[in-house]
């Protein structure tokens, strides 16, 4: 710990690579929300990888390794390699997909072949253009992580202006045209964004991981939300955390390259998100199926009570037409006797008057809602989500007031439904 904040405070290469990684990790997770809401992660991927022959080119015609002109080259065939994919995918019958394979494969080939005859050259093994492959921002100078602080800042503002444009082109692209937006330039501008942010990173991740970036920032924001512009900003904090931490991490020994610690980090903050996020997480779902199985249970057993004659069931009978685990069974039937809903007597359980007020209005909604779903056209007007928002068994006497009375008033309307009284003198129906 002491290394990292000694490097932080008093090497100047590392100052300038983890502004730099801080800012590429910002614009990727921004642009990455877009790419993975339009379903173009891909495309991030395959002009990573189509990069790698224009910076080729671009030294093979200078003849030394000038960062910029490095840049231009890679955007020129990322460019290319982009809107050729939507070249194919428009117009041919080949998916979008397929087309990314066969773009990234022909130029990634190409820079491969390209990277041969540059280390042929006379200066070829002065260029370094293999740190282009798995990334090295170490070998980042001033010069060239000003231009990458520039352009992400460009990225960032930019996108931040066209905020409200991206996101209706992204989610309703004939909305977007019927209200005079135009939606193809709004698309050819996003691509060419998502091309900048590629060929800017590839240095410090390196063509083969920067799609990673792209992507696994933004899908661990997923996890964390449901509004765009929140998953735009999660995104964001994300790239720029792993950036920043997988820039340190690598500062800790030699030769120890940045990419691969930056994507490490964001993919252990994935794992956290798919986790532990707590609307989709495994372990919130796994603990919201449990309550929702335990209600369902608790909601059986209790009607099953209920609809006995006596209101009593021997228990071992009762867990034999359950159908649950005995572990669950013991566990349910002990929390409706502690809450004062049933009652157990040996091997019986028998219901009480609060549990029989419960069993009642359950079975009441039950039948509202079955009755809703065979005829939409007559009860349609019938708002139930506060009853699915409350778990259906959560129902106030005053809510159930007001459900009975619209029901009178629709049974009057509509005679097909027959009329029936329950035993708390409430109204029920049934057909």
């Amino acid at each position: 710990m002491n290394h990292i904040w000694q490097s932080i405070l008093s090497d100047g290469n590392t100052q300038w690579v983890l502004f730099s990684t801080l800012l590429l990790g910002i614009a990727s997770g921004v642009l990455g929300s877009f790419a993975l809401l339009r379903k173009q992660s891909l495309i991030g991927d395959a002009v990573a990888h189509a990069a790698l022959p224009g910076i080729c080119f671009a030294f093979m015609f200078i003849g030394e390794k000038n960062f910029f002109v490095l840049l231009i080259g890679a955007a020129a065939t990322g460019l290319l390699a982009a809107y050729t994919i939507q070249l194919i995918t428009f117009t041919t019958r080949i998916k979008e997909d397929t087309a990314i394979c066969l773009v990234l494969s022909v130029f990634f080939g190409l820079g491969i072949v390209l990277l041969t005859k540059v280390a042929q050259m006379p200066t070829g093994n002065q260029s370094g253009l293999d740190d282009f492959i798995f990334g090295q921002a170490a070998s980042l100078v001033g010069r060239d992580v000003q231009l990458m602080g520039f352009t992400a800042i460009t990225l960032i503002v930019v996108t931040t202006l066209l905020f409200k444009e991206f996101k209706v082109s992204t989610f309703d692209p004939q909305f977007a045209k019927g209200i005079g937006l135009p939606v193809g330039f709004l698309n050819f501008l996003f691509v060419s964004l998502l091309v900048v942010t590629v060929v800017i990173g590839i240095q410090a991740v390196g063509v083969i991981l920067m799609a990673a970036m792209l992507i696994t920032p933004a899908i661990s924001a997923r996890y964390w939300t449901d509004s765009l512009s929140k998953m735009v900003l999660i995104s964001g904090i994300i790239g720029g955390l792993s950036g920043a931490v997988g820039t340190l991490i690598s500062t800790l020994g030699k030769g120890l390259s940045t990419g691969p610690f930056i994507v490490l980090t964001a993919t252990v903050i994935f794992v956290f998100s798919i986790l532990l996020s707590p609307s989709r997480g495994i372990i919130s779902t796994l603990v919201k199926r449990i309550k929702n199985d335990d209600r369902l249970a608790t909601r059986f057993i209790l009607k099953k009570v209920y609809l006995v004659e006596n209101q009593t069931v021997n228990e071992e009978l009762l867990y034999t037409k359950s159908n649950l685990s005995q572990r669950r069974f013991n566990r349910i039937t002990k929390e409706l006797v502690k809450q004062g809903y049933l009652k157990k007597t040996e091997k019986e359980l028998s219901i009480t008057k609060v549990g029989l007020i419960k069993a009642e209005q359950c079975s009441f909604v039950d039948e509202i809602l079955e009755l809703k779903e065979m005829y939409p056209s007559e009860l349609g007007t019938l708002d139930l989500n506060w009853i699915e928002r409350q778990e259906k068994e959560a129902v106030t006497k005053e809510q159930l007031f007001k459900l009975q009375s619209k029901m009178s008033e629709i049974y009057r309307q509509h005679p097909f439904l027959s009329l029936k009284v329950d035993r708390r003198g409430g109204q029920g129906y049934e057909l």
